[in-house]
């Protein structure tokens, strides 16, 4: 029961923030799904849309 639910993102940190704004993408529109050594992964506030972005 609930296998398939998006799970729910969480607001960037400051240096997360940072990142995104370096990217072009408006940090106030996105939320932090997870994050690893290599990449951000975040979901979109309103379309739900999925992006992950490289952190080097």
């Amino acid at each position: 029961m609930g296998a398939n639910r998006m799970r729910h993102g969480k607001r960037p940190t400051r240096r997360q923030k940072i990142l995104i704004s370096s990217l072009r993408f408006n940090p106030d529109n996105w939320l932090v799904l997870g994050e690893d050594k290599d990449s951000l992964i975040l979901v979109h506030r309103y379309t739900d849309k999925v992006r992950k972005l490289p952190k080097n």
